[in-house]
């Protein structure tokens, strides 16, 4: 952690509002989005725990789940959470580390991942790893992607977007205004905090939640159902306690109550697609006209 000190958790430089940001709906000061990766069979029978913990906080969620990977296509789950209020995406397509390893395999991989988001009716993506090649994302049929995030040297592939606002990847040869939105996450993976460097607290999250509300940011978490332990008998080098979620739930709605907007990921990224498509209402979803495109990269 002293290495990345400056840049982790926070980068100060990341906080910049985009050119003529006018803010989040309503006049909220800020959003706050849950989304859950889920990795493995243990995962899946975490994943209505998970759900019903944020309900009883009034809060709703994205879950990815792994088109074909270590588990059976959990369509009784997944209509469960479409009914309860949550979201579903698609997350990577084996999770293998594999998705990236050429053009020419990617676009033959992207058929199979169209056909997943059509069958269960999903918006989202996210790579496993959180690799990203961002422009090889313009073959699948999405409104947005999760892939990167603000900052994250702990990541294999560690380049950031350096920004806690959502931004549009253009279509090559669109007309400016087409692509996908992009979603940075933009605090610390739950596996990172408490399973690699054993934090004890949600301190962290707090810490980088009252940061991006300062600066009116998107505040975008992903918690893998895979590590909870819901039984409370103790973590374990594998799992944390569940006790960990809620408190920092707690904290949000005991500290910012009415000051965040709570969307689901599709529906953030709907508002920000549907602002760039209306030019009329640009400002006021807050998009800015300079900004449509790719963050700078360091």
């Amino acid at each position: 952690m002293r290495q990345s000190a400056g840049l982790w958790p926070i980068n100060e430089s990341a906080g910049s509002k985009p050119p003529g940001w006018t803010g989040w709906p309503d006049g909220k000061k800020f959003a706050l989005v849950f989304t859950h990766d889920v990795e493995s069979k243990d995962g899946i029978g975490n994943v209505r725990q998970l759900a019903e913990l944020e309900m009883s906080y009034g809060f709703r969620s994205s879950f990815n789940f792994i088109p074909q990977g270590p588990y059976e296509d959990p369509a009784g789950l997944r209509r469960w959470l479409v009914d309860n209020g949550f979201e579903v995406g698609v997350h990577d397509l084996n999770h293998d580390g594999q998705l990236y390893e050429s053009r020419e395999s990617f676009t033959r991989k992207a058929k199979y991942i169209n056909d997943y988001l059509k069958d269960w009716d999903a918006v989202g993506f996210r790579s496993g790893f959180m690799l990203h090649q961002l422009d090889w994302l313009h073959d699948l049929n999405i409104l947005y992607d999760a892939s990167t995030f603000d900052t994250d040297p702990f990541e294999p592939q560690p380049d950031g977007s350096e920004t806690i606002f959502p931004f549009l990847v253009k279509s090559p040869g669109g007309d400016g205004n087409s692509g996908y939105v992009e979603l940075s996450y933009t605090l610390p993976q739950d596996s990172t905090l408490f399973l690699l460097l054993r934090e004890t607290t949600p301190r962290i999250w707090k810490q980088k939640l009252d940061w991006i509300t300062r600066h009116g940011g998107l505040a975008l978490v992903n918690i893998h159902p895979d590590y909870i332990d819901f039984t409370k008998s103790g973590s374990s080098s594998s799992t944390y306690s569940s006790d960990l979620i809620a408190e920092f739930m707690k904290y949000a709605r005991e500290n910012y109550e009415g000051m965040f907007w709570n969307p689901l990921a599709r529906e953030l990224a709907q508002w920000y697609r549907d602002g760039i498509s209306n030019p009329v209402n640009n400002q006021a979803c807050g998009i800015p006209q300079e900004n449509l495109n790719l963050p700078p990269q360091p």
